[in-house]
């Protein structure tokens, strides 16, 4: 399949050679994920290949004529999108929460810090890459643990987050998208925007997705300059961006996931 693949997840790393590879973990192993110019492949590294990561797609062609005919031009001209869904949920609430008041390029940082310190590393023909530490870790580590990292501010939501999931996390893998964001938000200090990037990343539908994030509004305002966008504080993108989709929820997935393609991606 021709187009790009959606690197907004900071688990991605490019290679020497240029290509893009991450590891995710499954239900019952760790899998790792590689784009070069042949597309994306998949293989399961460590435990059992039960449970398989799932490929998204989206093709910015479909979009209705009500959303402007610049932005979805311009959405076109990269092509189809495939991105992989997170298939570990409580990857995805991990990354959320450590993407909470920090720009997008310190939150990469981050998050492999925090891979790295306490997650678990594969060895690759890519080099090495790693996965998140399962909640129990995270409810191990000290204090200081979190300080030496960078990640003090994002501590009291991680133990939360990992004792909520530790009770819950079978009742949420059986919710849809709209379910879970309910559900996430639930736990201490999980608003409703770092739930909604939670659960659209790990089930894959960027409807639910918190439309008016300055990462959408960003590459939107570079796709089609000439628009008439809202201010950066006006809270009125939100709603004009899920009405260029209307009451089409694949649409709106499809926009979204295509324009955050487009800031962030692998050709």
């Amino acid at each position: 399949m021709a187009g790009v693949l959606a690197t907004d997840h900071p688990a991605w790393i490019e290679t020497d050679t240029g290509n893009r590879v991450r590891a995710v973990g499954t239900a019952s192993g760790i899998w790792v994920a590689h784009w070069d110019r042949e597309g994306l492949s998949l293989s399961c590294v460590e435990g059992r290949e039960d449970v398989k990561p799932q490929v998204v797609t989206a093709d910015a062609t479909t979009l209705p004529v009500t959303v402007p005919p610049a932005l979805k031009s311009g959405l076109v001209a990269r092509g189809p999108v495939q991105r992989l869904a997170n298939p570990s949920l409580w990857d995805a609430i991990t990354t959320a929460i450590l993407r909470q008041v920090v720009q997008a390029a310190q939150a990469r940082k981050l998050y492999r810090r925090w891979c790295t310190a306490y997650g678990t590393t594969v060895a690759t023909e890519h080099g090495d890459v790693t996965v998140a530490p399962s909640p129990g870790r995270v409810l191990a580590l000290a204090d200081d643990d979190f300080a030496s990292i960078g990640a003090k501010f994002h501590r009291s939501a991680l133990r939360a987050a990992a004792a909520a999931y530790e009770r819950h996390a079978l009742h949420w893998y059986r919710m849809d998208a709209g379910g879970l964001v309910k559900a996430l938000t639930s736990i201490p200090r999980i608003g409703p925007w770092t739930a909604s990037a939670a659960a659209a990343d790990f089930t894959g539908d960027f409807s639910v997705y918190p439309h008016d994030d300055l990462a959408v509004r960003t590459w939107a305002a570079k796709i089609a300059p000439s628009y008439d966008w809202p201010d950066k504080k006006d809270k009125a993108f939100g709603p004009m961006w899920t009405g260029m989709a209307g009451s089409d929820r694949t649409a709106l997935h499809t926009l979204t996931v295509s324009t955050l393609a487009w800031g962030s991606h692998a050709q």
